[in-house]
């Protein structure tokens, strides 16, 4: 019940306060270009890597991007930027065990 209020009053304060919901709600933002461009912000950490999957950790769950060819072009703490060609992005919500 206490999540349930605490995320109510997140809702409300973006609201009120004219402030993006993942802001305030600690949501990854994912900003796409076509299939072959793709910026992540507000990720946890980086769980695998290779030339056809990319995953990350998020605060609930994670996020998983297939494709080929991919490589990262920009790494920072909280944001990732990959290029190649993307065919599927699947959020993994860790209490279902899947998408």
């Amino acid at each position: 019940m206490a999540k349930k209020w605490s995320q109510q009053v997140r809702n409300w304060m973006a609201k009120k306060m004219d402030l993006p919901q993942d802001v305030i709600m600690d949501l990854p933002r994912i900003t796409m270009i076509g299939q072959i461009h793709i910026y992540i912000e507000n990720h946890r950490g980086l769980l695998v890597f290779t030339d056809k999957e990319l995953r990350l950790l998020l605060k609930q769950g994670q996020l998983q991007i297939k494709g080929n060819s991919f490589v990262i072009k920009t790494i920072l703490p909280e944001e990732i930027l990959l290029e190649g060609k993307i065919d599927e992005v699947v959020y993994i919500n860790e209490n279902s065990g899947g998408a």
